[in-house]
């Protein structure tokens, strides 16, 4: 079985990294290439990287943002926001990134999941599910998708996503701990890797959720100081869950 991942999230808007709380009140915590490959050298497992606002106003993907990080990096990672045609996604790799995900886009035309997962892929299609109270929401969390996230989660594995990347729209940024019950739902559910994310405040959330899903994302636990994910390796250690060797 592969060993639980370590994933720090890097939310971009206006190609600066960006924290909130629950989606809202914005505030800049530093340059995306250089966090992220303080991340790498850190011991992170892999990036995920979110331009939060290309959904929202409708800009280009930012494949100048993914080049810079790819030239910086040497972990896999992950690159949103704004991609709505295989093109878009095709244009992000190209430039370096490991894997696209995809949100708004796949709600308002779930086919682009099948058309991604053929021309790509499935391991490098991610779909990301920002969730609120068991109900799907989208750009950016501002909208109400109409779907449960559970029967959105089935969909997306039957067009054949790769990963599932659910954020919990109540827990983000709170540091109150992941919402377990969701993840739990979804575990059931499906068979695609989960990451989870929304809610890391200490090691102990963490472990908690890595005993339910397959990977943690790490945001505002770790954006005001960086070094912290060495430390928190090892106190995961501590509580017992395994984790690769950091090179």
């Amino acid at each position: 079985m592969p060993l639980p991942r370590l994933i720090p999230c890097l939310d971009v808007a206006g190609g600066r990294v960006v924290k909130g709380v629950r989606f809202q009140e914005l505030r800049d915590v530093g340059d995306p290439v250089e966090l992220g490959a303080a991340y790498s050298d850190g011991g992170a497992d892999e990036l995920v990287f979110l331009d939060i606002s290309a959904t929202v106003s409708s800009s280009a993907a930012a494949v100048g943002v993914a080049a810079r990080v790819a030239e910086n990096v040497t972990i896999p990672f992950t690159f949103g926001g704004g991609i709505r045609t295989v093109d878009d996604a095709t244009a992000l790799l190209e430039a370096g990134a490991d894997k696209i995900s995809v949100n708004s886009a796949a709600l308002a035309r779930p086919e682009l999941i099948s058309e991604l997962a053929r021309t790509l892929g499935s391991q490098a299609v991610v779909v990301a599910i920002d969730t609120e109270h068991g109900r799907v929401r989208s750009h950016a969390a501002t909208r109400d998708a109409v779907r449960d996230t559970v029967e959105w989660a089935r969909e997306c594995e039957d067009r054949g996503a790769g990963e599932l990347l659910v954020t919990s729209i109540d827990r983000d940024g709170t540091q109150d701990g992941y919402d377990l019950e969701q993840l739990s739902a979804l575990r059931d559910a499906v068979s695609l890797p989960v990451i989870a994310s929304g809610g890391a405040g200490n090691a102990e959330h963490v472990a908690a959720a890595l005993d339910i899903a397959q990977a943690a994302l790490l945001a505002s636990i770790l954006h005001e100081n960086p070094a912290r994910l060495a430390s928190l390796r090892d106190e995961l250690r501590g509580l017992g869950v395994p984790l690769r060797d950091a090179a």
